[in-house]
């Protein structure tokens, strides 16, 4: 069996993931399902693994099974484009554990997505007084059963986001956030859930800011476009301090009237995530 390599491709400024056997990436020969993507160039020598599609794609989205997750971190030029943050201290630990993917989902996988959920969602009324007073202006459910085209843009969620081997809560989170609503600055309960959550963002952009808990002055700001992937606190077993943006600092998504990102406004509507996760461990007393 030949070994594979992870391959990450940009094409129209997007970012595509995928491994192939290291036959392939040595000729730039790719294919996906037995159909042929494209003759690639290499970015640099800089770059390994790294290439520029020459010619279109096959198909919008490569699986990213055995890819690692070391190879789907952004460059410095592509993370500072959604994040900023006060001190550089903050905002080296915030680009190692937060991780996003601008235009992950199509137009059309957005509404796939919002088709299957919204008769079951405009039943519910927003609420605005949660259990532990995090979020104002919400309705939520958990979901087990996909029909078959979103069952696939799960799994790509969860090959992106979580290493081989990691257990996954089954249930996929689904949280509807009113225009008037916003999520307070919390920390999760380790109980509910492990130390990586991925959330893909529906209907509108927002500004997720992640705090310091000890010391709230210190913070980063993450733009979360529409259609967008977040993932936060991603493995990566060459940092010891893995767990320091699910753990050692709040997040909170910013109400209409704060949603500015350098300066610039980002108008907040409705707002849906659906979020995958791992099952809980112990990474904290």
């Amino acid at each position: 069996m030949s070994s594979r390599l992870a391959v990450r491709f940009l094409m129209q400024g997007r970012w595509f993931v995928s491994s192939f056997p290291s036959k392939c990436v040595a000729q730039n020969q790719f294919k996906s399902s037995s159909r042929a993507v494209g003759i690639c160039v290499t970015l640099g020598p800089s770059k390994r693994n790294v290439y520029a599609l020459s010619t279109p794609l096959a198909q919008r989205h490569f699986s990213t099974r055995n890819v690692s997750q070391n190879d789907i971190r952004p460059s410095d030029e592509e993370w500072k484009k959604y994040l900023v943050a006060t001190d550089p201290e903050t905002e080296s630990i915030l680009a190692k554990d937060m991780l996003v993917f601008p235009d992950f989902l199509s137009e059309e996988e957005e509404k796939s997505i919002l088709n299957e959920i919204e008769p079951y969602m405009r039943r519910l009324r927003y609420e605005y007084d949660h259990w532990d007073n995090a979020i104002h202006g919400y309705r939520e459910t958990e979901k087990l059963k996909w029909n078959k085209e979103n069952k696939k843009i799960l799994q790509r969620v969860r090959e992106l986001a979580f290493p081989a081997g990691i257990p996954q809560i089954a249930y996929v989170h689904v949280l509807d956030i009113s225009k008037e609503g916003y999520i307070k600055p919390h920390v999760d309960a380790v109980r509910f859930c492990g130390n990586t959550i991925a959330g893909m963002c529906l209907l509108s952009s927002c500004v997720m800011r992640l705090a310091l808990e000890k010391d709230s002055s210190r913070y980063g700001d993450v733009l979360l476009k529409r259609r967008s992937l977040y993932v936060m606190n991603v493995e990566n077993k060459a940092a010891p301090d893995i767990h320091k943006a699910r753990y050692d600092y709040t997040h909170e998504v910013l109400p209409d009237d704060q949603s500015v990102f350098k300066g610039e406004k980002i108008p907040r509507d409705r707002r849906v995530s659906v979020i995958c996760r791992n099952e809980p461990e112990n990474v904290k007393n």
